[in-house]
């Protein structure tokens, strides 16, 4: 691997960076697709309710527990990898870069929500949710797709 001494030296735990880093993004969809979820059955409690406290408590814990942390690690050793590889120059990688980009978009969205339903002041409905719930799947199909062909390969 030619490149700048940082590079050789990290060069040699490529592999190690891309097993933490699919454990992240696993550990992220995971949370991106229960936490909409989560988001659809709060709805349904009324504000102060025993159930609705209980929603707080987990939507809370999802989010800082598993889904801001994993997605810091899903962008740290993405980035890392992309610069290690040379793969940020490549038209499949640039256009996964912009869907990473949409998938954290909607994370900043549900913190949102997450607020919103903190202070019992949520204006959407279950199936405002459960509609969106689908959005991540969708993403994560078309990451997928591009990071296993990776169509137009430059």
């Amino acid at each position: 691997m030619a490149g700048n001494p940082l590079q050789v030296c990290l060069g040699n735990y490529i592999t190690w960076f891309l097993a933490f880093h699919i454990m992240a993004v696993i550990a992220w969809m995971s949370a991106m697709l229960y936490l909409p979820r989560l988001f659809a059955y709060h709805t349904e409690t009324a504000p102060g309710s025993e159930s609705c406290e209980r929603f707080k408590v987990m939507e809370r814990r999802l989010l800082k527990g598993i889904m801001n942390p994993a997605m810091i690690v899903v962008w740290c050793l993405g980035l890392t990898l992309a610069w290690l590889t040379g793969a940020y120059e490549d038209t499949w990688m640039q256009i996964k870069f912009v869907l990473v980009l949409c998938m954290s978009g909607l994370h900043g969205h549900f913190v949102g929500c997450w607020r919103a339903f903190a202070n019992d002041r949520n204006t959407h409905s279950a199936r405002y949710y459960k509609i969106l719930n689908e959005v991540p799947a969708v993403l994560i199909v078309l990451i997928v797709i591009l990071v296993k062909i990776q169509p137009f390969a430059d």
